[in-house]
């Protein structure tokens, strides 16, 4: 057996340095009174494409910044295996994602507190979602200014996103200047984690400024392959880098921030999970716990894609070498125009049926056209636009498939496997195929492309999305916070049963979100560290009580 080399001692330990553990290692170091080491298995975020918001393009195959995770054929999808794309850098998911700034309903955090989880209701959230956020427009109830987070406004107009926004009010949906204000419901432009045309990543925001601190070690490139547990208690992290394995100490804290896939597959391979499923790969039971791994939520979308009657589409641009020349230069000096833009650049919360309280699906507006995500745009003037369900009930798990902490889990999120998310997928084409059949829209359409004329019945629409429709890339809940006997944390975030040991990031989230789970796991990440350094101040270690 490999003997690890002791690296030191640390009174927290950080394993991810991705949406909520930049947050961490900024927030527990800021008063230079603890150490905190922060492990990250990817590299530094230098990579060009990381920065140029329209860049997330070229970072969907890149295993240099990205786990290129995919599912376990999917039962409910034709059996198709489904992209996952995880960060694997600094800024983790925040570093390659779409950059959407969407928060979430109030009801989706007041329902977390219904379930059971004090200090989680939208109004006790909010103060964190402010104080993160460095809103372009200046603060308000429901906005924050000079946080570290920065939120901005597309960088200009679009004649398409126009006639869509025109096009879904004539057909009685209203307009929205702020999907994160006071009601999500409406039609709008999206708000991005940008500043001045640049990606504004957890990286940027939070731990750069941190990176000079001397109570702060980040490690990149450093796999973490166990918790080390004396008893019940996390006393140590061992990791891998360049070959040789390491073993650090924590004083107080091991806090896992590796994320929805992540999080629950290191649990597992410490011997915290699922008993059964530990044995099965030889590994040594410190707690069975059934929840870890289990619940894994996600958004599920549909594209639908238009061949345009105007040659104004990002079609246009990038087929033409000279457009795309133009188009950069107009962007490395005026940071605008569309390197600036995210995966959506217009976009809806809406609800399929008047009855409902809230909205049950969101749409994606763009305004380009390409067979998958990342790949090569079509060669003639086309746009799409997507939509989802924002709170499936579909549920599936994470498990790991070896004792290897290198191998890929098994990821198997059972998409459309419940009713009611069938039936809503449904409904959301259809809503949007009305709204595309609307004046302000219908002058800019050639063709639907897809799913096309031939698709017509509800049978041909759920057979489309089944054939089709992929990850909005929001996974969630395989840590989930709660009480009942399937949950792994409490409502600060301590694995129930253990000592010394939490996790803080999208895993914990007691159900996915209606929004872009980025805005949310950063909050987590906020709250988290006030509930650390409340616990330091007061003498408590992390266990749950």
């Amino acid at each position: 057996m490999t003997t690890a080399r002791d690296t030191g001692s640390f009174d927290y330990i950080i394993i991810g340095a991705g949406s909520a553990g930049c947050v961490l290692a900024n927030r527990l170091t800021a008063s230079g009174r603890h150490r905190v080491l922060l492990l990250e298995a990817g590299g530094r975020d230098n990579h060009f494409w990381i920065h140029v918001p329209l860049g997330y393009g070229k970072l969907f195959a890149d295993a240099k910044v990205n786990w290129l995770y995919a599912t376990e054929p999917e039962p409910d999808l034709d059996n198709r295996r489904i992209i996952q794309p995880r960060g694997k850098v600094l800024g983790g998911s925040s570093s390659i994602n779409g950059l959407l700034y969407v928060r979430g309903q109030s009801a989706d955090y007041d329902h977390w507190r219904q379930l059971g989880n004090t200090g989680w209701g939208f109004d006790d959230v909010l103060p964190y979602f402010r104080k993160a956020e460095d809103q372009e427009r200046g603060a308000d109830d429901y906005h924050g200014e000079g946080g570290p987070l920065s939120v901005s406004d597309v960088s200009e107009p679009h004649p398409l996103c126009e006639a869509f926004i025109a096009a879904a009010q004539q057909a009685g949906f209203p307009r929205n200047n702020d999907f994160n204000g006071a009601t999500q419901e409406g039609v709008g432009y999206y708000q991005l984690t940008t500043r001045k045309g640049r990606r504004w990543s957890t990286a940027r925001g939070y731990l750069k400024p941190a990176l000079n601190r001397s109570n702060l070690k980040v490690v990149t490139d450093a796999l973490a392959t166990r918790i080390v547990f004396d008893g019940r208690r996390a006393t140590a992290v061992e990791y891998r880098q360049n070959g040789a394995l390491h073993r650090a100490r924590a004083n107080a804290e091991v806090i896992l921030s590796g994320g929805a896939f992540n999080s629950p597959q290191l649990l597992q391979l410490s011997g915290v999970g699922p008993a059964e499923l530990l044995r099965r790969h030889g590994i040594d039971v410190v707690a069975d716990m059934a929840g870890v791994g289990a619940d894994l939520q996600d958004h599920y979308q549909v594209r639908m894609q238009y061949r345009c009657t105007e040659p104004i589409t990002m079609n246009d641009v990038i087929n033409s070498w000279r457009h795309r020349m133009g188009e950069g230069l107009r962007y490395f000096v005026s940071r605008k125009g569309l390197l600036t833009i995210g995966a959506g650049y217009a976009g809806a919360f809406l609800r399929t049926r008047p009855e409902l309280a809230t909205p049950d699906v969101q749409i994606h507006f763009l305004i380009f056209s390409a067979d998958t995500a990342g790949a090569a745009l079509h060669p003639f003037p086309g746009f799409m636009m997507s939509v989802c369900q924002l709170r499936p009930d579909s549920r599936g798990f994470v498990h790991i498939k070896s004792a290897d902490p290198s191998a890929a889990p098994a990821i198997q999120p059972r998409y459309l496997s419940d009713r009611l998310d069938c039936d809503t997928t449904v409904a959301g084409i259809k809503l949007l195929r009305g709204i595309m059949e609307r004046p302000a829209i219908r002058r800019y359409i050639d063709t639907e492309l897809v799913p096309g004329a031939d698709c017509v019945s509800d049978a041909d629409m759920l057979a489309y999305a089944r054939a089709t429709g992929t990850t909005v890339y929001h996974p969630t809940s395989t840590c989930r916070m709660g009480a009942d006997a399937k949950a792994v944390v409490d409502t600060r975030l301590r694995v129930h049963g253990f000592e010394g040991l939490r996790v803080i990031d999208a895993s914990i989230m007691p159900a996915l979100v209606s929004g872009n789970t980025n805005a949310a796991a950063v909050m987590i990440g906020e709250k988290g560290a006030d509930m650390i350094l409340e616990d330091a101040r007061a003498g408590t270690l992390a266990g749950a009580a």
